[in-house]
Order: C-alpha cells, then structure tokens, then sequence
C-alpha cells in the first residue's frame, strides 16, 4: 500500500536546509531531534527545568553555527548528542561552581554591617553634587573662591572676568546653594 506522506528528509539535506538559513528546517530538527536532545540532558542534569534550557542552548547554538555546518562531516544526531553533552557538562561545572562559592561564603560567616559614612564626608559629597549643580561659571567660581579659598580679584584674574561678574556670581551662587542645600537637610 502506498503512503501519502511525503517522503522523510534526510539528515544531511536539514543540516544542509539549516545552513542555508531556512528556518522551517530548524523546526524540522527541534521536531524530529528535540525529544532526544531533551532526554540525553535530562539524564545528565536530573532535572527537568535545566534540562529544557539545555535544549534549548543546544538548538540556538545550531541555529548560530549554522555557517559552519558540513554534512558530509557527521550525522545531525552526532552533532545535536555532542553539543548537549558539551552543554551539560558546562551545566555540571557551573553547578560545581556555585557549590564551592557557597561553601566559603558560608566559612566567611556572616557579613559585618556596612560601616556608614562619617557625617563630615557625606556632608562634603552632597555639597559637591548641588555645587556641581549650578553649573558653570557660577560653580567654578564658588570653588576657586570658598573651596580654595582664593581671593575674589584672583578669581577674576585667572578666569578672566571682571571682579562685579564674580561677586555677583558668589553672592547669587551662595543663595542657590543654601537654598539647594536647605531642601535637602530641612
């Protein structure tokens, strides 16, 4: 009796499909493949969930090696059994990984509490960030004149600025910042 189905295609031609870029042959293979890609990786690993992202790894990494694919060079069950067993053995030592980073996290005991920042630093890092907000010139100048404690006509001077220009920015930057700085400690 003759069958209507049509005739199965061959391992090499869907290696062959898949390099070529056709996706309906990448579904192909997950069909015809992927129960026992599954089953090879669930052997090894023992539990479901790792073993359906193994299979998965294992078709994205056909699909992504797909230029190199050769099918005179082996049998798409060959390669499918390798990469999985590749893949879980990268599962295991993964696994082995964590394993001992928890083990001297555990010999470490538990962590000390964060040591706060002393008041003095935290004050002098929100004064630089609503400093740094003001923007510049005002800024700049605020820092070369209360920071570095420079004079206002050395301010002038090596900025280039006429000495009203930079008491006006300091006086109108100083209100800023203290209003700034009034918003964030009330």
């Amino acid at each position: 009796m003759l069958s209507d189905a049509p005739p199965e295609t061959s391992d090499a031609e869907l290696m062959q499909r898949v390099a070529d870029e056709d996706r309906d042959a990448l579904a192909e293979v997950y069909e015809r493949f992927g129960g026992l890609v599954h089953t090879i990786a669930l052997r090894s690993v023992g539990a479901h969930h790792d073993a359906e992202d193994i299979t998965q790894q294992v078709f994205l990494a056909l699909w992504r090696s797909r230029g190199s694919l050769d099918p005179a060079s082996g049998s798409l069950a060959g390669w499918l059994a390798t990469v999985t067993r590749r893949r879980c053995a990268d599962h295991h030592a993964a696994r082995a990984r964590d394993q001992r980073d928890d083990r001297v996290v555990a010999a470490l005991g538990p962590a000390p509490p964060p040591t706060p920042l002393p008041d003095d630093v935290a004050d002098r890092v929100v004064v630089a960030h609503e400093l740094a907000s003001l923007g510049d010139p005002r800024a700049t100048i605020i820092r070369m004149a209360i920071i570095e404690d420079r004079r206002q006509q050395d301010v002038a001077d090596a900025l280039g600025l006429p000495l009203g220009t930079v008491k006006s920015h300091i006086r109108r930057g100083l209100l800023d910042l203290r209003h700034r700085l009034e918003e964030v400690n009330p």
